[in-house]
């Protein structure tokens, strides 16, 4: 446990709350840019991490020139379609996380891992800044093969310039994309919706090198 009892350890599939059969519902389109939340999305690519709060992590993805929807939900934890208090109760394994769905023809996978590198403090454990917990730890989730070997790629990349800059070691999770579950509605574009929101995001001010196809 953490302070103020904040648990600081993921709980076995045995530990976890036990969820429901029943679905989020989300709503239809995209607050900012009108396209869908979800669905096939043909000839677009996909994005999904974990960079702590995803109200301000949301943001930094929409705003990436090249994105045409985002959203936010629970991820890599053990119970199924939990609600916002469960996951902050620490009690279901999942962390906060943002999917981000982009034209390839604008921008790229490797232009997507910058932002997600730069745009937080990949090095913290189970936090974010002031936000402790499993639910704001760090993590990249990839969709096949060629995702994995760019993710593992850049965060070599990114510990060097790490190493360099004095930081510590990244605790970044890594693994194949796991369940996505929607957040609730009024966690989606929720910066949009409320401006003066917060946004506990702070990056480290080091700048992740890009190009990772080349040999």
């Amino acid at each position: 446990m953490g302070l103020f009892g904040t648990k600081m350890e993921i709980p076995s599939a045995s530990e976890a709350l036990p969820g429901r059969s029943e679905r989020m519902p989300i709503a239809g389109a995209h607050v900012i840019s009108g396209e869908p939340l979800d669905g096939p999305f043909e000839g677009y690519e996909r994005i999904m991490v974990a960079m702590g709060c995803f109200w301000g992590a949301e943001r930094k993805f929409w705003q990436a020139p090249g994105v045409i929807s985002t959203s936010v939900g629970y991820v890599a934890g053990h119970t199924q379609n939990p609600t916002y208090e469960e996951v902050c109760s620490g009690r279901t394994g999942h962390t906060e996380a943002v999917r981000a769905i982009f034209d390839p023809g604008v921008t790229s996978y490797e232009e997507m891992l910058r932002v997600f590198w730069e745009s937080h403090n990949p090095t913290q454990g189970m936090r974010q800044g002031n936000d402790t917990g499993t639910q704001y730890r760090s993590g990249l989730y990839y969709y096949d093969d060629e995702q994995k070997d760019l993710v593992h790629r850049s965060r070599e990349a990114f510990q060097e310039m790490l190493d360099s800059a004095g930081y510590g070691a990244i605790t970044t999770e890594i693994q194949a994309a796991p369940e996505y579950y929607f957040a609730e509605d009024y966690h989606q574009q929720y910066l949009a919706k409320n401006p003066n929101g917060y946004c506990g995001l702070g990056g480290t001010g080091v700048s992740c090198p890009i190009g990772l196809t080349e040999a």
